[in-house]
């Protein structure tokens, strides 16, 4: 098993190569390895609590997960309060794997965070439910679920 150590600089390697505005990207395989090897790391989902309810959630330590929605449902409409809400749940230098539904709010999130002076902010690649499929199904081609991580149902 990777430390924490090792998976941050594969993610910071990552993210230098893309040019990521924020620290780097995780794999979801990688951000849960680095949830198990750092126990101050802070898995953050940014999906809409209708999201989680209805969808699923990660089922990891509650110390290590937190919930600050991106956008608000109904309506879609960005979370005024989201640098306030993150600031309630991390620290400035706390390790940061952000999740959305399929990377793409993560992104966003992590950009955001990272400007207002959050170091170690991370992107969960394939998000919770990953791409979709020639169905146009999710939880089938990547992502979280796809994985195999430990998830709760709706």
């Amino acid at each position: 098993m990777a430390t924490s150590s090792e998976l941050i600089t594969t993610a910071k390697q990552r993210g230098q190569n893309d040019q990521l505005p924020y620290a780097g990207a995780v794999t979801p395989d990688e951000a849960f390895a680095l949830l198990e090897a750092d126990a101050a790391a802070i898995l953050v989902d940014v999906r809409t609590n209708a999201e989680r309810d209805w969808v699923g959630r990660v089922s990891i330590p509650g110390a290590q997960h937190a919930a600050v929605q991106w956008s608000q449902y109904p309506g879609g409409v960005q979370n005024p309060d989201f640098l306030a809400q993150l600031a309630q749940v991390a620290e400035k230098g706390t390790p940061l794997v952000f999740l959305c539904r399929s990377g793409v709010r993560s992104q966003h999130a992590a950009k955001l965070a990272t400007e207002h002076g959050y170091i170690n902010c991370f992107n969960i690649l394939e998000g919770f439910e990953g791409d979709k499929d020639n169905n146009g199904h999710r939880k089938n081609i990547n992502g979280w679920c796809k994985a195999g991580l430990p998830w709760l149902g709706a």
